[in-house]
């Protein structure tokens, strides 16, 4: 089989296609025959050298699939040989075949592509998680998503719009304001021409928001807790401000350490403000949690209720261009990587 590595820290020309061997499924295992994997942002800073829970290079990435099941190791009677499933995967699934364990991969439902399911499971759940499990998001509160044309940032909005009376604030550049408002965005903010904070004060009157959706990090996390009115919740789920440039800058990534906030106990409670944080690559031992949440979303999906969007799809060859383009930020929903 064929299967994207990064053969050493860098730029996109690290990446290589190369040939290996097909993985054999183990008890209790699956193995599915990939047609689109997701691209996200961890898969980048993994490249980079930044990303500290990435596998020792050179390695395949890639956390999540959409594919049919092609074999099944022993004591495995669903999913079977033929069904088709999106799953998660532990890294590995940005490959022509990919093995892990039959309960992470459930069936996709009737009218999904591939495409879809590939752009769904780490995206929705990170948005899910950062929402409901720990943001318990309410009916009439005011949410501020950071990023807010990026996959997770997309998933965020069709969640929010779950919830009625929901107020969704999104920072993106201005040229993905329309589609912004498409998915449910109430007010687009150019964080490139404008003071976002600001922006959130008139929006809100002053009063700040509810929640705040932060992959950013650094001081952008205490610009988030600032906006934070009584009881809100500051929710961290990534650090994209320390990866700009193709290349990892130990400079840039020293002053952005540099630049996050201390947040002590005692302060928040004179807050009265919150801080959590979602990593799913660290909740692989919770299934009962996560795979209760992944059946939720699916659920939605039959209902009509979101509907993922893809940006764009490259051939494994093509995995430079696509890294460039989740890097670059000029992607308005999912980036895929089809075999």
């Amino acid at each position: 089989m064929r299967a994207i590595f990064i053969s050493r820290r860098g730029g996109p020309e690290v990446l290589e296609v190369r040939e290996v061997a097909d993985p054999v499924p183990g008890p209790g295992q699956v193995r599915v025959a990939v047609r689109a994997a997701g691209l996200n942002f961890a898969d980048v800073m993994a490249r980079m050298g930044l990303y500290p829970d990435a596998p020792k290079l050179p390695a395949v990435v890639g956390y999540e699939v959409a594919g049919t099941v092609d074999a099944v190791g022993p004591g495995v009677t669903s999913p079977a040989p033929g069904d088709r499933v999106l799953a998660l995967v532990r890294f590995g699934g940005q490959a022509e075949k990919v093995v892990l364990p039959a309960g992470n991969a459930l069936p996709m439902p009737d009218g999904m592509t591939f495409e879809q399911g590939a752009a769904i499971p780490v995206t929705y759940l990170t948005a899910h998680q950062a929402l409901f499990r720990v943001g318990h998001l309410s009916p009439g509160q005011t949410v501020l998503v950071h990023m807010a044309a990026g996959g997770v940032g997309i998933a965020a909005l069709q969640l929010c719009a779950t919830v009625p009376g929901v107020t969704v604030i999104g920072t993106a550049s201005a040229a993905k304001h329309a589609v912004l408002r498409e998915e449910g965005c109430h007010h687009p903010v150019d964080y490139r021409s404008l003071d976002y904070v600001a922006e959130v004060n008139r929006i809100t009157g002053g009063k700040g928001v509810d929640l705040v959706l932060d992959a950013l990090g650094g001081a952008d996390w205490e610009r988030g807790y600032r906006l934070l009115r009584p009881g809100g919740m500051l929710v961290t789920y990534g650090f994209a401000n320390i990866a700009a440039g193709p290349r990892r800058s130990l400079l840039r990534a020293a002053r952005q350490l540099l630049s996050v906030p201390r947040f002590s106990p005692m302060r928040l409670m004179e807050d009265n403000r919150g801080v959590a944080g979602v990593n799913m690559g660290h909740l692989w031992g919770e299934s009962e949690m996560v795979l209760g949440q992944f059946r939720s979303i699916l659920a939605l999906f039959r209902e009509g209720r979101i509907r993922p969007r893809v940006d764009s799809t490259f051939r494994f060859e093509e995995a430079g261009k696509a890294h460039a383009r989740l890097q670059g930020r000029d992607s308005i929903g999912k980036v895929l990587l089809v075999p």
